[in-house]
Parts: structure tokens; sequence; C-alpha cells
């Protein structure tokens, strides 16, 4: 992502922790209120294998992923379902031990060491949701839960047979990318569809991990590569949206026409991943794709910050 496109919407105050629109459900932190009180109760932190440990290391990548700043001990103990003061304790524990970086006043980061830890979970986690989705028939918003119960599990030879089985793919299911076994990234440029102008067509790259919201999607035809038209944009409820906040609505439209209205980004039509089971490719972005059922008419109502278009 361009810093100038997708980064600056896709970040984190270190006041305020990681904005909901920002994080895909597997990089919330991961324990939610099991995990903190595991923390609470016993202190979990202070083991660097633990599995608090590792949704703390998740929680803080998640903030700095998209070109965020770190994440805020508030935002931490949002997370993870505990105390300020708790989450206090356990990021000093873990700066103790080397994974976190901490000074008063200023965001939590990764040390080098707490980096590569955290890129091992989100590894797991992306490549599991890809083998469910893809080999085993999984929707793509079911998978959160079943990952993440599997990622604390799976040892790395299995990780890596599934990683050969799945093609070595470069992102899940939600457009998130996928760390590869050496530590590379790629990271396709986006940017926001709240950003693209009424009447154009786009390719979709990313969506945000929302269980209801994916589920519209998935009815209206788009998924992850599919050409879709800004159809309009207001305030008011839309799909996953607790609250009133400016919405933009989408449908999909068949590759063929958006080919033939000319707009389509400069970054579709390249070589491109096969499809998994249900129809979500996995492989490099760019090739323009729709779902089964898709329609030009299906419209998808879709809050602002939840869904990322190439450039």
């Amino acid at each position: 992502m361009s810093a100038g496109d997708g980064g600056a919407a896709m970040t984190e105050s270190a006041a305020d922790g990681p904005r909901g629109p920002q994080m895909s459900r597997d990089e919330r932190g991961g324990a939610g209120a099991t995990g903190g009180a595991r923390a609470t109760t016993t202190g979990e932190a202070h083991d660097v294998d633990s599995t608090v440990t590792q949704d703390y290391l998740k929680a803080v990548w998640a903030a700095c992923e998209w070109g965020g700043a770190g994440a805020s001990i508030t935002g931490l103990a949002r997370r993870m379902g505990v105390a300020a003061s708790t989450a206090s304790e356990n990021v000093a524990r873990l700066v103790e031990a080397g994974l976190l970086e901490h000074e008063p006043y200023r965001a939590v980061t990764l040390s080098e060491k707490g980096r590569r830890r955290a890129m091992g979970m989100i590894r797991r986690h992306r490549i599991l949701e890809t083998y469910l989705v893809t080999r085993l028939g999984f929707e793509w918003d079911e998978v959160h839960a079943e990952a993440e119960v599997l990622e604390h599990a799976v040892s790395e030879r299995l990780l890596a047979a599934l990683d050969a089985a799945l093609g070595h793919p470069v992102r899940d299911p939600h457009g998130d990318p996928i760390p590869a076994a050496d530590g590379r990234i790629v990271q396709p440029a986006l940017r926001s569809i709240d950003t693209v102008g009424v009447g154009r067509t786009v390719v979709v790259g990313r969506i945000r991990d929302e269980s209801s919201l994916l589920r519209d999607l998935r009815r209206a035809g788009i998924g992850l590569d599919t050409p879709v038209r800004v159809v309009s944009r207001d305030s008011g409820p839309a799909s996953g949206a607790s609250r009133s906040r400016r919405t933009t609505t989408v449908r999909a439209v068949s590759p063929e026409s958006a080919a033939g209205a000319g707009g389509l980004p400069s970054s579709a039509g390249a070589a491109g991943g096969p499809p998994g089971a249900a129809g979500l490719p996995m492989g490099e972005p760019g090739t323009t794709r729709s779902l089964p059922g898709a329609s030009d008419t299906a419209e998808v109502v879709v809050p602002a910050g939840t869904l990322w278009v190439l450039v």
C-alpha cells in the first residue's frame, strides 16, 4: 500500500489504539477476554512462548503493519480484555524479555526479536485461514476462530506442508499478506474505497475480516479481485456497522464489462493465482474475477475503512 493512499487510513494513534476498521480479526490481539484473563491471573506474558505473549505480539504487529506508529496501552488493554494497568505490566514484562519496545507516553512497538516472533504467528494464522477456505470449504467469514485455536498448536513441519500444498500463497482469503518463510512480504499498493469517485470501476484488493460484511459481499458476488463499481456515497447504516458513519455503495461488475468501460486500474489484469474452492484467489493480486453468482445488479453498502482496492 502506498503511504498516500490507504496507509494513512489504516494507522493507529498511540493514544487511541487501532481503529476498528483497520484490523482483521486475526490481528486484534486474538485473545480477547479469554487471553486477557490468563494474563491477569497468571502473569503468563512473562513466558515468552505463552499464548498470551503471542497475542500481544500479534496485536502490536497489527498496529504497525500498514504504516501505523504502534499500539497504545489502552488499545492493547481493550484488545486483550484486561485493565490498562494489567496491559502495562505485561508490556513491561515483554520489554524486559526483549520482544517489545516502549518509552513513556509513546507507542508500543516490536523489537527485531519480537517482530520475527509476531511474523511467525501471523504467517501461521493466515496460512491456516487460507487452507480452511480453499481446501476444506469453509466460508471466509468462518475461519478466524478456527485458525485462532490451531495457530498455537501447529508444528513448523505441518505449517510448511500446508504452505506447499497451497502453492505458497502470498495473501489470505481477506487480502492480508502472508509472510513467506524467509520473511518476505508481498504488500500490494491499495487505496480505500472511500477515496474512489462515484461511477469509477476498481478491483477489490483487501476486505476487513468482519463477518456480517463478508457475508453481504459474498451474497453480492464480491470477493478478492472482483471488479466493483462505486454506485453512491452517503452517511447512514451499513453492512457490519454498529453506528451511522460514512458509507459507500458498490456492486460487482463482470470483468468484461469493467474492461469495456475502461475503468480498471493499471495493476489489474496481471497474472494471478488460481481461485480457491470458495472462489477466492490467493495468489498474486491482479487477475480480475467474479465470485459464483455475481451480477451487475446486487449492491452492498459498506462502512468507511472496510474495503480497499488495487491502485
